[in-house]
């Protein structure tokens, strides 16, 4: 009897050795339990997460040929990504006709300003078609690239035209028009282009930037004959007293017109708007495709030129006929009225120093007030990014020249 009260007494060891778990550890240990069944059964848990969410890493991403990669991981990637809203497009490659079909161009449109060589004009026509003709020939044979007619591997380069591909080398480039095909609902799209169209010496500066609709709506642009820092002007003469755009708003000395600066700024003025042109004139297939375009940049990688275009101006121009030019490689740019700044020196607060700085604001003679007041210049001081935006709001704190220039 004593030895069976002392068995029912003794202590329970085994709890001690295995406590129990509370009730929350041993819920959590039957996830893990149930995660690893699932890791074992070859289950992707990336699988899980909602499509919603992958469409937000994939807008993020936006580079065109990287989501051209992320469609072959799965099938479903290559579902959603067609759905992408926010696309980027760097074209890698800039592919023309043979050099002889340009310089043949090039050639007659000397030629033909040489049989007015008594007009006193006649050497500015000739020295900006002659400059810039190629580069804008270059652009303009985009728009009907050759098909390949044999087999030929493919490649993620690009370029800008019409929906099509070119062969070079054995390698087929594809079109942007062609690429963006694959996507249903862009609505930010940035096409970036190499380089800027216009050939320009080391040192000097040209930005511009324009809006279209059907056609031009205003164009902003900036430009200096020298860019240097401001340490560097001490020991330059030339560059007499400085000028912080508000200190001296005086007119634009005598040289400027004598010393050939009003002819280089019509020249900028004039290539800018013919490159602009030509890039609006390019975009008009990729418009007319994907209708739920909110916003769209074109650009290049040197920063030279942006041409924007908003919902607005988009669905102007798909219910509108464009206007092109008589070479029907641009889009026509309407009679226009221009202002003009002019400073000899100007610096800015980054270090910066502009010589011979300008800044021209266009917009079509016959735009209509409301759009935009003939005293509203915030449009032409927020154009660049800094620190040319900077250079800009300093400059029209100067006297302002007014130009008018024809449709062309």
């Amino acid at each position: 009897m004593s030895m069976t009260s002392s068995l029912l007494l003794r202590p329970d060891l085994s709890s001690k050795i295995h406590p129990e778990q509370p009730e929350q550890e041993q819920k959590q240990e039957k996830e893990r339990e149930h995660e690893q069944d699932f890791t074992f059964l070859g289950i992707d848990h990336f699988d899980r997460l909602p499509d919603s969410l992958l469409l937000l890493v994939f807008n993020k991403i936006g580079d065109v040929k990287a989501l051209g990669r992320c469609c072959v991981v799965s099938r479903r990637f290559h579902c959603l990504v067609p759905q992408v809203d926010n696309v980027v497009v760097r074209v890698d490659c800039v592919i023309s006709d043979d050099d002889s079909s340009s310089s043949a161009i090039n050639s007659s449109s000397i030629s033909s300003s040489s049989d007015k060589s008594r007009n006193p004009f006649s050497n500015l026509f000739r020295f900006v078609f002659g400059g810039f003709v190629k580069p804008i020939q270059v652009i303009s044979q985009f728009l009907s690239p050759k098909r390949p007619s044999g087999s030929s591997n493919g490649s993620s380069a690009l370029l800008l035209g019409e929906d099509g591909e070119v062969e070079q080398g054995g390698v087929t480039h594809h079109s942007p028009t062609q690429v963006l095909k694959n996507f249903n609902e862009i609505r930010f799209l940035r096409i970036e282009l190499p380089s800027g169209e216009l050939g320009i010496e080391d040192g000097v500066l040209l930005k511009w930037r324009a809006d279209f609709g059907s056609t031009l709506e205003d164009c902003v642009i900036l430009g200096a004959k020298t860019v240097i820092p401001s340490n560097s002007t001490a020991a330059d003469g030339s560059c007499g007293t400085t000028n912080n755009g508000g200190d001296d708003i005086g007119s634009i000395p005598d040289a400027f017109y004598t010393n050939g600066g009003l002819k280089l700024r019509v020249v900028w003025t004039i290539s800018s708007l013919i490159a602009a042109s030509a890039r609006h004139f390019l975009l008009q297939p990729i418009i007319s495709e994907h209708k739920t375009l909110d916003n769209l940049v074109l650009t290049d990688a040197d920063g030279q030129g942006v041409l924007c275009m908003n919902r607005e101006q988009l669905e102007e121009l798909r219910l509108k006929p464009l206007s092109p030019s008589s070479a029907s490689k641009r889009t026509q740019v309407p009679a226009l009225n221009m202002r003009l700044w002019y400073a000899p020196h100007l610096e800015l607060p980054c270090g910066m120093v502009l010589k011979g700085a300008t800044l021209v604001a266009i917009r079509p003679s016959d735009q209509s007030m409301h759009k935009k007041e003939a005293s509203d210049v915030s449009w032409v001081s927020s154009a660049f990014e800094e620190p040319y935006g900077t250079a800009a709001k300093m400059l029209i704190k100067r006297r302002t020249y007014c130009l008018e220039m024809n449709s062309f």
